[in-house]
């Protein structure tokens, strides 16, 4: 059987992985607000909370969208392949397979939750079929290159970017803890669309939009090169290699992430945590791997690939039932539970979706939004057929 058209279980597990960093990080935004939760001094947090939400600033939040970034990139080119060898029209069937998510994405953002990433991913989908077909070196080559405008554009102080009107920013504050945590299902849709209180002139917000896709790209042209190159595949003969990547890039990540905390004792403002959020992505990612190959850690691992294979129908999962326990129209437990707890309640969210994911797909291979998907990408009722793991063998062999 050809490679393209075998499952690599590793990969879903990564998906999985980075899907509870981020339902993680987005309970801050659950919790307390999208722009809330930069403004914490709004809630009266408890010392241990506050040391668990820097926590969360740190180590999550900002490293796990990149993990996701990293495997969209893969897997568009493991879709590509698949394509190729069915003699499908490669670049019309991603667009329709972007097109959806657009389309999904602006669904979830304007009638459920506002901190939507569906919308910006197919966007960058879109955007990125003109390096489809480019050669590994060149999708290296462009990574490395906006990698290093990042870095250096980090390094140069600037004024920290205000999205609230400063003579309106308590109004609007008290209005979120007030309209998310008791009002109905329309008063919070129509408080998360109000622009009223945005402190940016269109055009600041057209260049801002614009520069999105050089700010996103590296992470999806370094998970398009990492595929061209097997980087997941026979990671049992590469764990020297992820050892050494994770050692390297989360420490250093981590420092990087950090670096808005530090510079608040320093005279000079230095914010380095989108770079260090991706390298800490690149050691999350080998961590997993070195740990994957390891029987101690696979067993439990393993667990994250059910999530992983039903990753749409989950993260719309999450929204639903994350906006139902916060907002006035469910539990009202908006800005309530503390970082804490919230965490808490967000691993138990997590593990029972690992769990009933599992048991349906011993059931059905394909999950409700994943089979919508597929419909739309290849124009046909889907045929399923069971699917063979590239990690299998090395399974038993273990």
């Amino acid at each position: 059987m050809s490679l393209v058209k075998q499952r690599i279980n590793i990969i879903d597990g990564i998906r999985g992985f980075s899907l509870l960093g981020i339902l993680l990080a987005n309970l801050l935004i659950f919790q307390f607000g999208i722009f809330g939760k930069d403004e914490i001094h709004y809630y009266q947090l408890s010392t241990v909370d506050t040391y668990a939400y820097y926590f969360t600033k740190v180590v999550i939040e900002g490293a796990f969208l990149p993990i996701f970034m990293f495997i969209f990139g893969y897997s568009l080119i493991l879709m590509r392949n698949k394509l190729k060898e069915n003699n499908k029209r490669v670049k019309w069937h991603l667009f329709r397979r972007f097109a959806l998510l657009m389309t999904l994405g602006i669904l979830h953002s304007t009638y459920l939750w506002e901190g939507d990433i569906l919308f910006v991913y197919g966007l960058m989908g879109v955007l990125l079929l003109v390096m489809v077909n480019r050669k590994p070196k060149t999708l290296l080559i462009w990574a490395v290159l906006l990698f290093s405008l990042l870095f250096i554009g980090s390094l140069f102080e600037a004024e920290e970017i205000k999205m609230i009107r400063a003579d309106k920013i308590d109004l609007y504050m008290k209005q979120t803890q007030e309209i998310y945590g008791s009002g109905t299902y329309s008063e919070i849709r129509a408080h998360s669309l109000d622009d009223e209180m945005l402190d940016m002139s269109g055009g600041e917000a057209a260049f801002m939009l614009f520069l999105t896709p050089f700010v996103l790209s590296p992470m999806f042209l370094i998970g398009m090169y990492a595929a061209h190159r097997k980087w997941l595949q026979n990671t049992s003969s590469k764990i020297k290699q992820f050892t050494i990547l994770s050692g390297l890039f989360i420490p250093i990540g981590l420092l990087l992430k950090a670096t808005p905390l530090l510079s608040k004792q320093w005279d000079y403002r230095l914010d380095m945590s989108m770079i260090g959020g991706s390298m800490l992505a690149i050691g999350y990612i080998s961590l997993f791997v070195y740990m994957y190959n390891h029987q101690k850690f696979r067993r439990f691992l393993s667990g994250f690939e059910s999530m992983g294979k039903l990753s749409l129908t989950n993260y719309l999962m999450q929204s639903m039932i994350c906006t139902f326990l916060f907002y006035g129209y469910g539990l009202g437990w908006f800005g309530d539970l503390g970082v804490i707890l919230a965490t808490v309640v967000g691993v138990i969210i997590f593990g029972t979706q690992a769990l009933l994911s599992s048991i349906y797909l011993k059931y059905l291979p394909i999950g409700p939004i994943e089979y919508l998907v597929r419909l739309v990408v290849y124009l046909k009722i889907p045929k399923f057929k069971k699917h063979t793991s590239l990690e299998y063998n090395h399974k038993k062999a273990i």
